[in-house]
């Protein structure tokens, strides 16, 4: 999530907003959009995931695009879009997540056979999965809402509170060899405004837990979640790219956008599904 500011010249002697300004409209109106889904919950937001889940992949598939013959892109999308269907019709979580596994073996199939490398087969998993795992978290009942608020209050909290943070204070680099404007502070700052979002939605939701234990699990949440900004920063490095695509002003890709929140839905469904089943996850937190 790492983008330079605008360098766009004047037009028309209208001053160009700079990259800020574009990153908060922008994140604005996503937000706004991905709320209201949210509290629709049920088909749309499966729907919602679903193409999250194929943009992902997209944006993953393009910057390595390269590296695969077009054989084996085409082959690993449609598996990738097999899983993702199933998703966007109502499939159960566990027949869901099998369909991962099949898609990215499938995939990993095809490599071998084609000669090629597996990025596109962890790809499906790194795309899909998540897209599951948001969809199930959301379910169809009011639960599922105040674990998603929980979620977004953890991820976004992070990322804001990061920026301005590492901005603010400054001091070791968090990665250097990876995204070299990230901070300890901001990791810091990142993850206590995570803790006291979570435990805030905790507290005025029907929370199942106690508020210090919904703490320390938004506290694990902002860590995953910063890993998952981390991973994806490396992956644009690694291919020489520094963003996932151009769709989002300010922001870049939609991997861009969602680095960290795949990996956070992911580990929160994982938590949440030992607790209360795959089906029902949003019920470990939020049972009432």
């Amino acid at each position: 999530m790492n983008s330079d500011p605008a360098g766009n010249a004047e037009s028309g002697g209208k001053k160009p907003r700079s990259n800020l300004q574009l990153r908060v409209i922008s994140a604005l109106v996503l937000a706004a959009v991905v709320l209201v889904l949210a509290w629709w919950g049920g088909t749309a937001f499966r729907i919602f995931a679903a193409l999250m889940g194929a943009a992902v992949f997209h944006e993953w598939s393009t910057l390595a695009k390269g590296r695969y013959s077009p054989t084996y892109r085409v082959s690993a999308w449609l598996l990738a879009a097999a899983a993702l269907i199933a998703l966007a019709v109502g499939a159960d979580a566990l027949t869901l997540f099998v369909a991962v596994a099949i898609a990215a073996a499938g995939a990993w199939v095809a490599a071998v056979a084609l000669g090629q490398g597996g990025g596109q087969a962890f790809g499906i998993f790194y795309a899909v999965a998540p897209a599951v795992a948001l969809a199930f978290l959301r379910g169809d009942d009011a639960a599922g809402l105040w674990v998603l608020l929980f979620l977004f209050a953890c991820v976004w909290g992070t990322d804001i509170a990061a920026y301005f943070a590492g901005r603010r204070f400054g001091g070791p680099k968090l990665a250097p060899s990876i995204s070299p404007s990230k901070t300890w502070s901001g990791a810091i700052g990142g993850a206590v405004a995570a803790a006291l979002g979570g435990g805030a939605i905790a507290a005025l939701g029907p929370s199942s837990v106690s508020i210090v234990v919904a703490m320390l699990v938004a506290l694990g949440v902002s860590v995953i979640s910063q890993f998952g900004d981390l991973f994806e920063s490396a992956y644009k490095r690694r291919h020489g790219a520094k963003d996932s695509g151009r769709i989002i002003p300010g922001h870049g890709g939609v991997m861009d956008r969602v680095d960290g929140l795949v990996a956070a839905a992911l580990a929160l469904y994982v938590v949440c599904a030992l607790l209360a089943g795959p089906d029902r996850p949003a019920f470990g937190l939020f049972g009432g």
